[in-house]
């Protein structure tokens, strides 16, 4: 199997019926499912969970020809960055690495020992404790130089192969930061990449505590020193100013990290978290740490930028969150190429370019097509963002702000990329004015418009209406709606919810008021929303903001005068493009001339500039730039205690508590989405579950059901998986239970064959003493006695072709089937001969127990 980022899944007959949990020689995948329908498979095969649905088309999108494609690649890039981000500095810097081992410390959550392996980067001659910035690499294949080929890479790696410098692939943005004061670390996760395929999380808190133990040494070796670099770093390195960032399945590692690292009494300063292309399997948050999603359009590995919930999960989860957070969306940009040694040409092992595609001058996105970055294009673009999201947030850089305050300012190093930058202004420099995710009042829309609130998607056999109420999008492809596919161990947990303003005419207003205590707006530099067309509309669509204050005053600004957020993005309803993403409207308020910015009463969405169309808004706001403040958070976290180990018994349904736990007591309500994943099986219940702590409370049980059965079956890893939480942050998330199968494993008998020569084909008969939920397996060769193969006999399908000739032979029992065959085809020779045997020996029997005879006789009777 590929190593990949996204979540590998088994689908049957072209329903994904479970993630797939991976045999360590990556040449097995397994899930077990408790929709019975698997056992008529015609068509079982592996995908990706950020691939859901991509290569179909889209229904009522626009077909070939009518996109946007060419008008993006013309796109303004925004006014120039007066400070170059991704630009040397004036340090010069000093490398130097660590190696503790590749088994040195033990990872929980991972079950296994990993290494302790850094490449340092340092501002040679800078006085004082500097700033430190950790970064962390993602999924991808951990050792290469296997002279075999087989694909069953190990960890530590074999005699012959080496370990992937993943590590060492973020020199651009690593050597930016350091030759501006900043202490980097990139680090290696091999270990975590060899075993994270059966882990609960897919190595979330594995790669969380990594980060951490590298913290721990580094506050070692900062102020008592020792280690490899003795006294060296003793007084040079700031870790109450922490900033770390992790690619792919590494950024839901920082995420984790952060939220560990508060819950564990915020040890150490981590004040600035940058995910870059990342995973979000679980839907966690990270209130109270200014935070930077950077999201490759090209994206061909996690395809369906799931890291865009971090934002939107993490803008109003906790009151007070003083935090600034922003989305920086990458034109032309693919998964692997930030990584050097994930670019073909720059790495030392084998590596691709992400974005498959046979036509490599299709647009948006092919390898030769004039919008697509080059990998050194792509590099020096993570350069500038990376290095500049950390200057800003740790190093307080205000001439920095442009580059991710929704300006789209844009750095020289850039070059011709085009990116746009969503941003939520921190709370002290930013006054909401409506979140639009809750219905308006009456008589706030007018005319002929219409506005209603949604979130999720529905699919085409689905009712566009759920009982949380309407679906923002009927669509096959959810890999195109970040906002609104559900997480993979989230399935039930809400979306983000906008507002969807629908018009049939010019004359349509939807009016948001202003209250009495927010229309002194003098203060803020912009008024902000976010906003994106209608898939189902024209791609390019328009409306007027007006402004209104006390004394009758009104400006009115079209969108399209200030941002491109409602012309939709490149692609052309194939390949998961194009995407629905909220993009940034920001109007200056030095625009809305005649207008008192000290009493402004009222901001209206006009339908006047389209006859006809349908747009998603939210987070209407008024804003000035602003660092913010940030670091580890004091609100209260959230865990779920262990179901630990439960025998499944024979007929009888037992329930096992799992704890949701609050740290301590809320002044507020919390709440959290709780749902149980992995193998249910047919013997543990589905819950889905959204808790509420009422102020005071501090535990809520949630009861799953364990229901027993007497037939041998696979022992489940279920879990209890928390997600989005409101108003605390997560801290345990995966409650585990391990249903242990009680049964006893059936025995299997194979008789002895017997048939006529013309009969076409010979049958072992196989009885099995029970029934089982297991595929019973049999591996078998043929073997010569009087009888010889091809001249009497021969293996099932072989056209006889092959030398030598096909003796193997293997042959399934279905769960709850106990009878079946091992067959063999006869030769019809018209020959008369004697009566000849041959025999079956059987090689291995997987799920039941067998006896010897390994040998089975075969008997043939000559009729001729």
């Amino acid at each position: 199997m590929p190593i990949r980022n996204a979540l590998p899944l088994i689908a049957v007959n072209g329903v994904p019926v479970g993630a797939a949990r991976q045999s360590e020689d990556s040449r097995t995948l397994t899930t077990i499912s408790r929709d019975v329908s698997v056992l008529k498979a015609k068509d079982v095969r592996l995908i990706w969970s950020a691939d859901l649905g991509r290569n179909k088309a889209q229904p009522g999108k626009a077909p070939t020809g009518d996109t946007t494609d060419a008008e993006w690649l013309k796109a303004p890039q925004g006014p120039p960055l007066a400070v170059d981000p991704g630009a040397a500095g004036p340090y010069a810097v000093d490398k130097a690495e660590y190696n503790l081992g590749d088994q040195a410390v033990y990872l929980p959550g991972l079950g296994e020992k990993s290494e302790i392996l850094g490449k340092v980067y340092s501002p040679h001659g800078a006085v004082g404790a500097r700033p430190l910035v950790i970064f962390l690499h993602g999924r991808n294949p951990f050792c290469y130089g296997n002279a075999a080929q087989d694909g069953a890479s190990v960890w530590p790696c074999r005699s012959g192969e080496k370990p992937v410098p993943s590590y060492a692939g973020y020199d651009g943005p690593a050597t930016a930061l350091a030759s501006n004061g900043y202490q980097v670390v990139s680090i290696s996760a091999n270990a975590v990449n060899a075993f994270d395929g059966s882990t609960y999380d897919q190595g979330a808190q594995a790669r969380a505590e990594l980060i951490l133990d590298h913290l721990a040494l580094w506050k070692q070796w900062s102020t008592t020193g020792g280690g490899p670099f003795g006294s060296r770093f003793v007084g040079k390195v700031d870790l109450s100013n922490v900033g770390l960032m992790g690619h792919s399945r590494g950024g839901e590692g920082v995420v984790r990290a952060a939220a560990l690292n508060a819950d564990r009494g915020g040890q150490y300063g981590i004040r600035a978290v940058l995910p870059l292309a990342p995973t979000d399997f679980a839907r966690s948050t990270v209130p109270g740490v200014a935070m930077s999603i950077i999201l490759p359009y090209c994206d061909g590995d996690v395809s369906d930028l799931g890291g865009q919930k971090f934002y939107d999960d993490s803008r109003y989860s906790v009151t007070g969150d003083a935090a600034t957070r922003s989305t920086v969306l990458v034109m032309g940009a693919n998964h692997n190429f930030f990584n050097t040694e994930w670019t073909p040409g720059q790495s030392v092992s084998f590596s691709i370019d992400d974005w498959h595609q046979a036509d490599e001058k299709a647009a948006p996105c092919g390898a030769k097509y004039a919008g697509r970055l080059t990998p050194k294009e792509q590099q020096a673009v993570g350069t500038a963002y990376v290095a500049g999201f950390f200057r800003l947030q740790l190093g307080h850089e205000t001439k920095l702000l442009p580059l991710l305050d929704g300006s789209n300012a844009h750095p020289a190093s850039a070059g011709r990329a085009v990116v746009r930058v969503v941003s939520q202004a921190p709370l002290a420099s930013r006054q909401d004015v409506s979140r639009l995710d809750e219905a308006l009042p009456s008589g706030a829309v007018v005319g002929s418009a219409r506005a209603a609130v949604c979130a999720g998607l529905a699919s085409a056999s689905q009712a566009a209406v759920g009982p949380t109420g309407p679906k923002c999008l009927t669509t096959a492809d959810s890999s195109t709606s970040p906002h609104w596919n559900a997480a993979y161990y989230a399935q039930s947990a809400p979306t983000t919810a906008v507002t969807k303003l629908t018009w049939t005419g010019t004359n349509g207003v939807m009016r948001v008021d202003v209250g009495a205590a927010q229309r002194n707006v003098s203060r803020y530099s912009a008024l902000t929303f976010r906003a994106t067309p209608d898939p189902s509309g024209a791609p390019r669509t328009d409306l007027t903001v007006r402004v209104i204050d006390g004394h009758g005053g009104a400006s009115s600004i079209p969108v399209s005068a200030v941002s491109d957020a409602l012309l939709r993005l490149p692609g052309s309803g194939e390949d998961g493009l194009s995407k629905n993403l909220l993009r940034t409207v920001r109007i200056p308020t030095s625009s809305l001339t005649g207008v008192d910015l000290r009493d402004v009463r009222a901001i209206e969405l006009r339908t006047d500039k389209v006859a006809s169309g349908s747009v998603f808004v939210s987070d209407l706001a008024f804003s000035i730039p602003g660092v913010g403040e940030s670091g580890p958070t004091r609100v209260p976290t959230l865990s779920v205690t262990d179901g630990g180990k439960v025998a499944e018994g024979d007929d009888a349904t037992k329930d096992v508590d799992l704890w949701v736990k609050l740290s301590r007591p809320s002044s507020r309500p919390v709440s959290v989405s709780a749902e149980t994943g992995g193998d249910l099986g047919s013997s543990v219940g589905h819950v889905a579950e959204q808790v509420v702590f009422e102020p005071g409370q501090t535990r809520h049980k949630i009861t799953v059901a364990v229901t027993g059965n007497t037939m041998d079956s696979e022992d489940l890893k279920a879990s209890l998986v928390l997600s989005a939480p409101v108003e605390a942050q997560l801290g345990e998330s995966f409650g585990r239970l391990l249903v242990v199968d009680d049964d006893a494993t059936p025995a299997l008998t194979i008789s002895p064959a017997r048939a006529a020569e013309s009969a076409g084909s010979i049958k072992f008969a196989m009885r099995l003493s029970a029934p089982s939920e297991k595929f019973v397996i049999v591996k078998a060769n043929l073997v010569d006695g009087t009888a010889m193969i091809r001249q009497d006999f021969t293996a099932i399908g072989d056209d006889g072709s092959t030398v030598p000739p096909d003796r193997f032979v293997e042959t399934v029992l279905e769960p709850g089937q106990t009878v079946g065959a091992v067959e063999a085809a006869l030769v019809d020779d018209k020959v008369k001969e004697d009566t000849e045997t041959f025999a079956l020996h059987v090689i291995s029997v997987d799920s039941a127990t067998f006896a010897a005879p390994t040998d089975i006789v075969a008997t043939i009777i000559d009729d001729d």
